[in-house]
């Protein structure tokens, strides 16, 4: 005897398998991403900073291995405010990426920007810096110890630039000279503008990224006193650390890729996997020996942890030396 389905349940039945057909056609798969639209990298630094080549040189590797151009955009200003907003806004589709770094969470614990990382898919981290003290090579002091011994003596009469209130480089000096119980005079600056000051004599010493000093070094222009991290930096190896000193400052800049949350994953294992093959080469590798960064590739879930680690300690920090808001 044939059994006869009834018209309800063999509509419903369909209409479950078509379903159920859908999201295999319909969800952007890796293969057809990037098609033929470019991809935008916003850097929140200017045009020709160090920040802006290293990421032009990520820029390049990626475009080599997909099938549409990767195109640097510089937005700057705020402290990476204007362009976090920006990327923030953009549709999640893998077509608009960030060059973000620890100042996605400064730029929010100092109150410039109204969201944190969530706001924001972790791609890949790509490389590290780690902030270093620095003072003419024609100065009295030979080392870290010799020179907070002399701002300890002398409170207040040693300037020392960073990159600008609230940057990177101004709450790593200022948690290196509290930690030391050194009174020093903060200079913030624009943009190259420590450097620029350092060279003049107007300032005793900096604390900066290595990629805007080691010209300087090669040069014999400027001494290195110290580096501000978990270990000695290989472009400055033979540099002491702030902990072999036992003062605990370690504060690495990471730079790495985000996108606007809610990018389909398969849009992020593509980009992650460009970035890998990209910071992997050997063109890479060269160009950080050559800028002064450590190529330093984190996959997604692993970047996504770091950011979060990061966040919380800049937070406490921040918190600490009264620049958090």
């Amino acid at each position: 005897m044939r059994t006869i389905m009834p018209k309800l349940l063999l509509r419903t039945t369909l209409f479950a398998l078509t379903i159920g057909l859908v999201p295999a056609s319909a969800q952007p798969l890796a293969h057809d991403y990037p098609g033929d639209r470019p991809i935008e990298m916003t850097v929140m630094f200017g045009a020709g900073s160090a920040a802006d080549v290293t990421a032009r040189h990520l820029a390049d590797g990626m475009a080599r291995l997909m099938t549409a151009p990767v195109v640097v955009v510089n937005r700057t200003g705020a402290g990476g405010a204007i362009g976090y907003r920006y990327v923030s806004k953009q549709s999640p589709d893998g077509h608009s990426i960030i060059w973000n770094s620890n100042s996605i969470s400064s730029t929010y614990h100092s109150g410039m920007l109204p969201f944190d990382y969530n706001a924001f898919d972790a791609v890949a981290r790509v490389s590290v810096e780690s902030p270093v003290l620095a003072v003419r090579a024609d100065a009295p002091w030979k080392d870290l110890r010799e020179f907070l011994d002399d701002a300890c003596a002398h409170p207040g009469k040693m300037r020392v630039g960073n990159s600008g209130t609230g940057s990177h480089t101004h709450f790593s000096a200022a948690a290196l000279f509290g930690i030391a119980g050194a009174e020093v005079i903060a200079v913030p600056f624009g943009e190259g503008q420590a450097l620029v000051n350092l060279l003049g004599g107007r300032i005793e010493a900096v604390v900066q990224l290595p990629a805007a000093l080691v010209e300087h070094v090669k040069s014999g222009e400027l001494r290195i006193l110290t580096v501000l991290a978990s270990a000695r930096d290989p472009i400055f190896p033979e540099v002491a650390t702030a902990a072999e000193l036992e003062l605990p400052v370690s504060l690495e800049m990471w730079r790495g890729i985000a996108v606007p949350k809610g990018t389909p994953k398969p849009i992020i294992e593509r980009l992650d996997d460009t970035i890998r093959r990209t910071v992997e080469s050997q063109a890479f590798v060269d160009a950080g020996s050559a800028l002064g960064f450590r190529p330093a590739y984190l996959p997604s879930r692993e970047f996504a942890q770091l950011i979060a680690r990061d966040d919380a300690k800049l937070a406490q920090l921040m918190l600490d030396l009264g620049l958090k808001k």
